[in-house]
C-alpha cells in the first residue's frame, strides 16, 4: 500500500478523475439529450453558451488540475515505482491523460470551436447541429468511461 504524500496525491487523483467523470456523465446522459431536443437554432445557441461558461475557474481547476495531477502521479510512479501499485497508477494516469484530456483536446474542443463559428439561426447551423450532437456525445462517452476507469485504477492502487 502506498502512503504519505503519495497517498494524498492518489486520493486527489481519485477525486479529480471522479468529478470529471461525473461532469462528463451528466452531459452524456441528459444535457446533450436536452440540447438535441431543442430546435437547432436554440440548441446551437445553448451549446455555445455552455461551452463559454465551462471555461471558467471552477471547472478548469478540476479539469486541468486533474490532468496536471495525473501527469505528476505518472512521473512520481516512474521515479519511485511503488510495489504493488505502479501498474494501477500508470494506468489511471494514462486513461485520464489520453482518454479524458487528450480526447477533449483532439475531438470535443475542435467541435466546440466549429460550432461557435456557426450563426445559430442559419440553414448551415440547422444542417450541422444533429451531426455535431451525435459526434460530440460519442466522444464525450469516451471521456466519461476513461475518467471513471482512471478513478477506479487509482482506487485499486490504494488498496
Amino acid at each position: 500500500m502506498i502512503d504519505g504524500p503519495y497517498f494524498v496525491l492518489t486520493v486527489l487523483g481519485v477525486l479529480g478523475t471522479g468529478l470529471t467523470a461525473g461532469v462528463f456523465c451528466a452531459f452524456s446522459t441528459f444535457v446533450m439529450r436536452g440540447l438535441a431536443a431543442l430546435p437547432p437554432a436554440q440548441g446551437v445557441a445553448a451549446m455555445n453558451s455552455i461551452n463559454t461558461a465551462a471555461v471558467r475557474p471552477p471547472f478548469m481547476l478540476v479539469f486541468l488540475g486533474t490532468a496536471v495531477l495525473a501527469a505528476a502521479i505518472a512521473v512520481v510512479t516512474f521515479v519511485l515505482w511503488p510495489a504493488g501499485a505502479a501498474v494501477e497508477l500508470l494506468l489511471g494516469s494514462a486513461l485520464h491523460l489520453l482518454g479524458s484530456f487528450g480526447v477533449t483536446a483532439a475531438a470535443n474542443v475542435p467541435r466546440n470551436t466549429a460550432l461557435l463559428r456557426l450563426e445559430p439561426g442559419t440553414a448551415e447551423a440547422a444542417g450541422q447541429w444533429p451531426t455535431c450532437v451525435r459526434r460530440w456525445t460519442a466522444w464525450n462517452h469516451v471521456r466519461t468511461v476513461a475518467s471513471a476507469a482512471a478513478a477506479v485504477a487509482y482506487v485499486l492502487a490504494l488498496v
